[in-house]
């Protein structure tokens, strides 16, 4: 493995059995950092599990000459999330990046949409991301509590849907749209403990996408392989990403975006509370002096 930009960087990616979360660990390990390996080893919705995925990629990396540790801690739970930093830190003596990758797929409209179906997309997307952001983040206070400097980085994964919206994916779009939010509000919290928070928003081909049409038709004209969006979480686990936090950024093959967020847009104010009739006359005109909402593919309407 080569002195590269994370060489001796002690890494977490989870949900790094299969597609992007591997292509981030291999390219992680490829940059000389020292890598533990999550994966529960479950289905594309979430079910069963195995140890097979994340053994697998510890052994892809250790035969190319990385050091690599397996995880089958379920972050979705408070405590497993709480062990795979500790095996980090247990293991390589500290922690410098955490990449919250992890996710399954029930796709449904909101009417179609089960119980089960919303809280088992929601626990493994938002709250795996904020338990394993949880206890990064106490293991980094306690050492800057300690006297120690931090340089550490957290890359949390949103997804187009959470963003820009796409019918059929609510409960999934409404977890990714969550990490978003929770990105920008952990920059601002961590930034005094030496941490950076951004996140990604990836498209690519994988076995929660292969099955998609689109998805198909788009990789036959570019590069939609998991590999590519790595070098840009390598990137932003590096020391050399320091000054860049609270941001979302989309990746898609080669390009690269920042993302800009809600702002304030067309306004009106009255002198005294308004009255829903007076309204009738106000809110339609400011819509229509608004700019439309994104696509699906975050591309400005009309």
């Amino acid at each position: 493995m080569s002195e590269g930009v994370a060489a001796g960087r002690v890494v977490v990616v989870t949900g790094a059995g299969n597609g992007i979360g591997r292509a981030h660990a291999l390219a992680f390990a490829a940059e000389g950092a020292k890598v533990v390996v999550n994966d529960l080893g479950g289905a594309r919705d979430g079910g069963g599990a195995s140890a097979g995925p994340a053994q697998a990629v510890v052994d892809e990396i250790i035969a190319a000459g990385g050091e690599a540790v397996p995880s089958t801690d379920d972050i979705a739970s408070w405590d497993g999330a709480e062990r795979l930093v500790r095996q980090a830190v247990d293991t390589y003596g500290g922690l410098d990046v955490l990449v919250n990758n992890a996710g399954i797929l029930r796709d449904r409209t909101i009417v179609s949409m089960t119980e089960q179906d919303w809280d088992s997309v929601v626990a493994v997307h938002l709250k795996g991301t904020a338990a394993t952001l949880h206890h990064a983040a106490a293991h980094w206070r306690a050492r800057t509590k300690a006297g120690h400097a931090n340089d550490a980085r957290v890359i949390n994964t949103t997804s187009p849907s959470g963003v820009f919206g796409n019918p059929g994916q609510s409960n999934y779009g409404s977890a990714k749209a969550g990490i978003a939010a929770l990105t920008i509000m952990a920059a601002a919290e961590l930034a005094r403990y030496g941490v950076t928070v951004n996140a990604i928003a990836p498209t690519a081909l994988t076995r929660l996408t292969e099955d998609i049409e689109v998805m198909k038709q788009a990789a036959e004209s570019q590069d939609l392989s998991p590999e590519a969006i790595s070098p840009l979480v390598v990137w932003l686990g590096s020391a050399a990403s320091r000054e860049v936090t609270g941001r979302v950024f989309g990746a898609v093959g080669n390009r690269i975006t920042v993302l800009e967020g809600w702002v304030n847009g067309p306004g009106a104010s009255a002198e005294s509370r308004w009255t829903p009739e007076e309204l009738t006359s106000v809110v339609p005109n400011l819509v229509a002096k608004a700019a439309p909402n994104a696509d699906a593919l975050g591309n400005r309407r009309g």
